[in-house]
C-alpha cells in the first residue's frame, strides 16, 4: 500500500478514537480570517514545511486563507479556505511525507535510549555528561543522523499527532510538568513505558500508567516515517 494512504488511515484512526489532553482541542470550529492562537500557527507551520512560505505569526489572514483554499483545490477538498478537521489533519499529512524521518527503526531508537539510563539531569544538559529531557530526545536522535528541535515545545511541532492507544516504539510523548503546554519530553519504548531524562533521577523509563505522569499527560508525535510501510 501506498504510504500516503496508510497516512491518511491513520490520521482516520485518529478523528475515530478519542484524543489525548493535546490532541483533544483539534475538534473544534474551522479556523477562519479573524481567529489566532497556537493551531493558526502550526497550520503556518506544516504548511511552510510543505513549500508554501507562510509567515508564522498565529494570525489567520486572508493570506493565509487563499493557501489554504489552494491546498484545498490540491488536495480535492471542498475550497471553503477555512481549516475544519479534514484539512487540518490532511496538512498534517502532508507534511509529515515530506519531514518526517525516515530509514529509521522505532526499535533502534529505544535501543540508543536505554544506553543512557543514569545519566544525571541537568537543566540545559545535552551530551551524556548530562541530559535535560529534549536534549537527551535530541541526542538520541542525532546517533541516528535524525534532527530534531532543541525544546520541547518545538519537538511538540513535528510529526504527526497519535493517541495513546497508536503509540509505537519511537514516538515522542509529552506532559506538561513546570510550565503549561508541552513541557517535557520522552521516547516511546512499547508496552507504555518511556525513556525520559527526568530532574530527580536522570534518564529513566518510567510508566506511562504512573499517576505523576498519568496526570500531565499532554499528548503524542509520530517523527518516523514506517520502514515497513505500516502502522498497524
Amino acid at each position: 500500500m501506498k504510504l500516503h494512504k496508510l497516512v491518511t488511515a491513520l490520521i482516520l484512526a485518529v478523528l475515530a478514537l478519542p484524543l489525548s489532553a493535546g490532541a483533544a482541542a483539534h475538534r473544534t470550529a474551522p479556523l477562519k480570517v479573524g481567529d489566532k492562537g497556537w493551531k493558526v500557527k502550526t497550520v503556518q507551520i506544516k504548511l511552510n514545511a510543505i513549500g508554501m512560505k507562510t509567515p508564522q505569526t498565529g494570525k489567520y489572514t486572508r493570506e493565509l486563507e487563499g493557501q489554504v483554499r489552494n491546498f484545498q483545490k490540491e488536495h480535492r477538498l471542498p475550497a471553503t479556505g477555512k481549516v475544519d478537521d479534514t484539512t487540518y489533519f490532511r496538512i498534517q499529512e502532508a507534511a509529515f511525507e515530506k519531514e518526517g524521518i525516515h530509514g529509521i527503526r522505532g526499535e533502534d531508537v529505544v535501543r540508543t535510549a536505554s544506553r543512557y539510563k543514569g545519566v544525571p539531569y541537568s537543566f540545559g544538559g545535552t551530551t551524556p555528561r548530562a541530559f535535560d529531557c529534549s536534549g537527551y530526545v535530541q541526542y538520541v536522535f542525532r546517533q541516528h543522523r535524525a534532527q530534531l528541535p532543541r525544546t520541547a515545545d518545538l519537538q511538540y511541532e513535528k510529526g504527526l499527532f497519535v493517541t495513546q492507544r497508536q503509540l509505537k516504539p519511537g514516538d515522542l510523548v509529552f506532559f506538561s510538568t513546570y510550565e503549561p503546554g508541552a513541557s517535557h519530553v520522552g521516547i516511546y519504548a512499547g508496552n507504555g513505558l518511556f525513556w525520559n531524562a527526568t530532574s530527580s533521577r536522570g534518564v529513566r523509563l518510567c510508566s506511562l500508567s504512573d499517576d505523576y505522569w498519568k496526570s500531565r499527560y499532554y499528548g503524542a508525535k509520530r517523527v518516523l516515517v514506517p520502514v515497513h510501510k505500516s502502522y498497524r
